[in-house]
């Protein structure tokens, strides 16, 4: 009997108090993550505070803050009289002379004087890399222009190494032919040696650069230079400069045209010359939006005029072929 009585006073206790164990175990069992989180969120607290302690005990005041020595961003010695100074405008030493890859002596102007612009580059022939790269890109992109040289226009390149022979000239121009490969063209392609003399008045007159550097042999056979071609004009005068390797066909293809002053080209070369102008500070062409809203009020001028035009003849036809009906048509207008 006691056994009933335990088990009934357990329902009775349980019935006044409203609990139940497996209520109690889920409940405390969703008050451990919260606890867990809490936590969590305490030491993360705790963490960032002896961070900030840290990190502030570690950091100087301003006053006692020292500045590193800035990097020597100065240009190496060697390189002080490596640049090209664009001499717009400025004419040529046309009597300076040289030889050709045929070693027939010749002088700078027998390129000059006639109808015909050119395209000049100052390199070295035996440059290990970038001469190369130059002539390789000029050749690129002159073979996505249409002009031919020895037609439209010249190439004269010219050594600024003085112990250079026309053998070493006629290799180089084989290698730029080989890789332009437009047959019939050979005779307006020009490499040239020369002496010192004439190689420093040139390269004064262009603005260009160089300095004698050692090899990897210790020789001082190699030069320093930077990388730019020039268009000059048939008089001999320089008119625009291309800086680097690679070399846009288009601005090649205006640039020619206007050196040439009209000479060559066909009137869509004279229209985009109009709407393009050289900018020197970016060694290219860039559209002149004044020129194009001129060129286009000019057309909706002459479109208006036509149209004007036109209804004048058919309304004077009109009336010469019915003067009774034109007047009747618009008499009341």
């Amino acid at each position: 009997m006691a056994a009933p009585r335990r088990r009934a006073n357990m329902k009775g206790t349980m019935a006044e108090t409203g609990r139940n164990p497996q209520q109690g175990q889920e409940r405390e069992g969703r008050r451990e993550p919260a606890g867990r989180t809490l936590l969590m969120v305490l030491t993360v607290v705790v963490a960032f505070c002896c961070g900030v302690a840290v990190g502030h005990a570690q950091v100087a005041d301003y006053g006692q803050k020292q500045m590193g020595t800035p990097a020597e961003d100065a240009k190496p010695t060697v390189l002080t009289h490596v640049s090209v100074a664009q001499h717009l405008d400025r004419p040529l030493p046309l009597e300076a002379q040289f030889v050709d890859e045929a070693g027939r002596a010749v002088r700078l102007g027998d390129f000059f004087g006639g109808s015909r612009p050119a395209v000049l580059a100052l390199v070295y022939y035996k440059c290990p890399v970038l001469c190369s790269e130059e002539l390789n890109g000029l050749a690129g992109a002159l073979k996505m222009v249409r002009f031919n040289p020895g037609r439209d226009f010249d190439v004269v390149v010219v050594s600024i190494d003085p112990s250079e022979t026309p053998a070493d000239a006629a290799a180089k121009k084989a290698a730029i032919l080989k890789r332009y490969r437009r047959p019939g063209t050979e005779g307006g392609w020009h490499f040239l040696t020369g002496q010192q003399p004439a190689i420093a008045a040139l390269a004064e007159a262009t603005g260009f650069g160089y300095t004698r550097t050692a090899g990897p042999d210790g020789k001082m056979d190699q030069f320093a230079h930077a990388s730019s071609i020039q268009l000059v004009t048939p008089a001999g005068v320089i008119a625009q400069y291309y800086m680097g390797v690679e070399y846009s066909p288009n601005d090649l293809r205006l640039g020619l045209v206007e050196a040439s002053a009209g000479r060559i080209g066909s009137p869509v070369d004279e229209i985009l010359t109009y709407c393009y102008r050289y900018d020197p500070a970016h060694n290219g062409h860039s559209l002149v939006i004044a020129r194009i809203v001129q060129a286009a009020c000019m057309a909706t001028m002459l479109l208006l005029g036509g149209y004007m035009l036109i209804n004048f003849r058919r309304d004077a036809r009109a009336a010469r072929l019915s003067p009774a009906s034109y007047a009747g048509r618009h008499g009341n207008g």
